[in-house]
């Protein structure tokens, strides 16, 4: 099979991402293990040492940073799994506020229906019927007519709140107002869409099974025939030597050959699950021509966002070798769990908050705000003044790991973290084309000003840097405080031509 052959597993469009959920505000965690009282030795030991780095460097009093608010940036992430993740794990004195760059409008439109589904209120759905309900639409190239009815009522409250969110409040977790105008346009035609075309009639001529077959068949071309023992190959020989073991056999293959993930219920799974369809611009005798179809992974799975790692280790227990628990129990209990938190942080005063915007009735968790920024708007933050040294955290994918350059350091503030996903789950990849990807992302990052950071149980999916300010014009800004020693690092300002 040719490379190119090769390369059409992973798909054109991440519906999905290819690693675990990440709380990326505990991507440090580790540095601050031991105590009160070890914390307190570190940052003192670390702000001599960076203060005889810096060699003369000014010490000056003035306004820092109010704690406790915490800016993050996804770039490629695809799906909301580590935007519930963070949100499930913030402290009760914190703010977070999440941005979102994709590269596709069809995958914003997904991220905001997967979190329009999440929000909805205990009165519509119990946790675990809104847990089942995501999974579904998150993993499944067909959806029960129930299933399909949900979608369509959340497409058609985001038309409205896309076209109605410059009149009246946004909600803080659907933020689209610094989208273009022609994005907030191209969305609400991809909404119509979903409305008009996920019923058990499906929609129009498109078929999703006739479009996952035929990527399955350009995918494994001459071993078409085998294609079970191609499946059987990829799971034992790739997926679980890389961390995916709980993932069963029975329920991958059934995924590879139809594209049904999780079936938590008994029922008729004939809706087309519209929100996996995309366009994709092919060349056809010579002339370019624009592809309705499934053009996403047919490979590595939706089972690794939730289902591979769980913090309740019962979920993993395994007798005579085998899991007793399959990657869809186990990215059930997960997303139940996320879901749950969200409805416990979203109760307090979420009525009255909801009164004034454009989607009443979700929940509202507090201290939590996420805003989608236009496609092509990485280039452009480090002009803007409101985007200068703003994130503490910044996510890339593997799939945008190629954006990896200096500009980041005048987004980023001092000692923030950045954390690159790698290709460990892209199986179409060999184990040295993984090591070289890995190798890539680290130099990238390294030209870009970020140190590698290992900490002390390495993340295999993910690689984790800091970056370290330039101590040769730092200015340090000390904070009075009986009760803490509080430096703040304040970034030089960049020089005129």
């Amino acid at each position: 099979m040719s490379g190119a052959g090769r390369a059409e597993g992973a798909g054109s469009v991440t519906w999905w991402g290819f690693s675990p959920a990440r709380d990326l505000l505990a991507a440090g965690e580790p540095l601050f293990h031991g105590g009160a009282a070890a914390v307190r030795r570190r940052c003192y030991s670390v702000a001599t040492a960076l203060l005889q780095a810096c060699d003369g460097a000014r010490l000056s009093s003035g306004p820092v940073r109010r704690r406790g608010e915490v800016n993050v940036l996804l770039v490629g992430s695809s799906d909301p799994r580590h935007v519930l993740k963070t949100a499930a794990g913030l402290e009760d004195a914190d703010r977070l506020h999440i941005w979102v760059i994709e590269n596709s409008m069809e995958v914003v439109a997904r991220q905001l229906l997967l979190l329009y589904l999440a929000l909805a209120p205990e009165e519509s759905a119990s946790v675990h019927k809104k847990a089942e309900l995501f999974l579904e639409v998150f993993g499944n190239s067909e959806l029960r007519s129930e299933t399909g009815e949900a979608v369509r009522q959340a497409a058609a409250q985001l038309c409205h709140h896309v076209t109605d969110c410059l009149e009246t409040d946004p909600h803080p977790w659907l933020d689209t107002t610094r989208l273009k105008f022609r994005e907030r346009d191209e969305l609400v035609r991809i909404f119509r869409f979903w409305v008009q075309s996920c019923t058990p009639e499906g929609s129009g001529s498109v078929s999703i099974t006739r479009a996952w077959d035929a990527r399955v068949r350009q995918h494994l071309g001459t071993r078409y025939d085998a294609r079970r023992g191609c499946f059987d190959w990829d799971l034992a020989m790739k997926l679980h030597h890389r961390g995916g073991g709980v993932i069963s056999r029975q329920q991958y293959l059934a995924w590879r050959e139809t594209g049904l993930a999780f079936q938590m219920r008994e029922g008729i799974y004939q809706t087309t699950n519209t929100t996996l369809l995309s366009t994709r611009i092919l060349t056809h005798r010579g002339n370019k021509v624009a592809v309705p179809g499934y053009w996403g992974d047919i490979v590595s799975s939706p089972y690794l966002c939730f289902g591979v790692e769980t913090p309740d280790q019962s979920l993993l227990q395994t007798k005579n070798g085998v899991h007793v628990k399959t990657a869809q129990e186990v990215s059930l209990a997960n997303v139940q769990a996320l879901v749950q938190s969200l409805s416990s942080r979203g109760r307090p005063g979420a009525e009255e908050t909801l009164a004034h915007t454009s989607t009443p009735g979700l929940l509202l968790p507090s201290r939590v705000s996420v805003t989608f920024l236009p496609l092509d708007s990485l280039s452009r933050l480090p002009d803007q003044k409101s985007f200068s040294h703003l994130f503490h955290c910044v996510y890339l994918s593997a799939s945008l790991a190629h954006l990896l350059g200096s500009p980041l350091q005048r987004i980023c503030s001092p000692g923030a973290v950045l954390v690159v996903e790698l290709a460990r789950f892209l199986l179409d990849l060999s184990a040295d084309q993984e090591r070289g990807f890995k190798e890539t992302v680290v130099g990238g990052a390294k030209a870009a000003g970020f140190d590698p950071w290992t900490p002390s149980d390495p993340d295999p999916a993910h690689a984790i840097f800091t970056l370290t300010p330039d101590p040769a014009h730092a200015i340090f800004t000390l904070t009075p405080d009986p009760a803490h020693a509080i430096f703040t690092l304040t970034p030089p300002a960049p020089s005129l031509p």
